[in-house]
């Protein structure tokens, strides 16, 4: 294991942070992927199993098993993990300015179409590595464009994975199903890691609207087949966001499991030597995240569940019923189409117009930013 600590710069005079990066297996052949942890800082779950896989990984280093380069870092939000407000903790917004820490990453594909040094032919490896080159230099050309402590972790994150053929960006939600989010055109890679782990969602856009990090690194392939459709190109960036359940679904026994989980879909890959391990039968078919049903409170009010993550659902089916404190007013929250709760809230107190739970379907077609705030 080869270890970097990158030091973030900021504009506060004296204080510093680190973004630690452990590099496992050969960093100069093989495929590469990026796996970090808790870009929303409080994400207990996907902290732990950083640590299952920083072990595991450490053991196929060991043992010579490892074929290509995995970078993990353990902690993907030392800002926000030390971010509290009156005794609580705020890992999912910036208090310096309220913006989210997975939103609002740069979108490289022009400034990489522009920093093409060679041109690109009819050998598909060829243009990849080209274009990675590109990808690379683009995401240099950002931090050095960075101001605050935030935006050169964002573009630090950025520049450790836009070179990757797999990137992991492991989450949690609130309370909830395991799920994921990828590109449309990556469905059978996302759903087959959604069967090694046991999704009960996986949800596919294009373009969710709010340049979150998986796109950042996956959507310029996309972009780039648009602007070179006369060359040779496959997508090949695979990212997806993976919801490790919910914040309270910390437990060795599952982390490890998690882990063990996404090293499978590695070793599918190509990183990890031995013969393949073959995918369990996936739990749900993939649904377009334009499909996906935000559950919202029309008004304040103690909020009653009935339904629970995890649960298929009728159209007009309740999901939870709201209960006005001051004037005992109840109303009842329903499903406008069939689909699985993948998660809710923890909270059960809603203020006027906040997401309550989310519900995976098919029969809806959002439009604009599709992801909650």
């Amino acid at each position: 294991m080869h270890t970097e600590t990158h030091h973030l710069e900021g504009a506060t005079p004296g204080l510093r942070a680190e973004l630690t990066v452990l590099h496992f297996g050969p960093r100069d052949r093989g495929p590469k992927a990026a796996i970090h942890a808790a870009l929303h800082a409080d994400e207990v779950p996907a902290l732990l199993v950083a640590q299952c896989l920083r072990e595991r990984l450490a053991q196929l280093e060991a043992d010579g098993r490892l074929l290509g380069e995995v970078r993990l870092v353990p902690v993907a939000n030392p800002l926000g993990l030390a971010q509290r407000l009156l005794g609580r903790h705020e890992g999912r917004f910036d208090l310096r300015d309220g913006l989210n820490f997975n939103r609002g990453y740069p979108d490289l594909a022009e400034a990489a179409h522009a920093r093409l040094q060679t041109p690109l032919g009819a050998d598909a490896g060829a243009n990849v590595a080209t274009l990675r080159e590109a990808l690379r230099a683009a995401a240099e050309a950002e931090i050095l464009r960075a101001q605050t402590m935030t935006e050169h972790l964002k573009r630090r994150l950025l520049l450790n994975a836009i070179d990757c053929d797999v990137v992991l960006d492991l989450h949690c939600d609130s309370e909830a199903v395991v799920h994921l989010y990828a590109l449309t055109p990556h469905q059978p890679l996302a759903e087959e890691l959604g069967a090694w782990l046991g999704a009960r969602a996986v949800l596919l856009a294009l373009d969710s609207g709010d340049g979150p990090f998986d796109e950042a690194c996956s959507r310029p392939w996309v972009q780039l087949q648009q602007r070179l459709p006369e060359h040779p190109l496959p997508a090949a960036c695979f990212a997806a966001t993976v919801e490790l359940r919910g914040e309270a679904d910390v437990n060795l026994a599952q982390a490890g499991a998690d882990a063990d989980a996404l090293l499978n879909f590695l070793h599918r890959r190509g990183f990890i030597a031995g013969p393949l391990p073959v995918p369990p039968a996936a739990l749900c078919e993939a649904t377009p995240l334009s499909g996906s049903e935000p559950i919202q409170a029309p008004h304040a009010g103690i909020v009653v569940f009935e339904a629970e993550p995890g649960q298929a659902l009728a159209a007009g089916e309740a999901v939870a019923t709201l209960v006005c404190p001051s004037t005992g007013r109840r109303t009842v929250l329903r499903t406008q189409s069939a689909g699985l709760l993948y998660a809710r809230i923890a909270t059960r107190w809603a203020a006027a117009g906040q997401r309550l739970g989310k519900v995976a379907g098919r029969s809806l077609a959002r439009t604009g930013k599709l992801l909650s705030a």
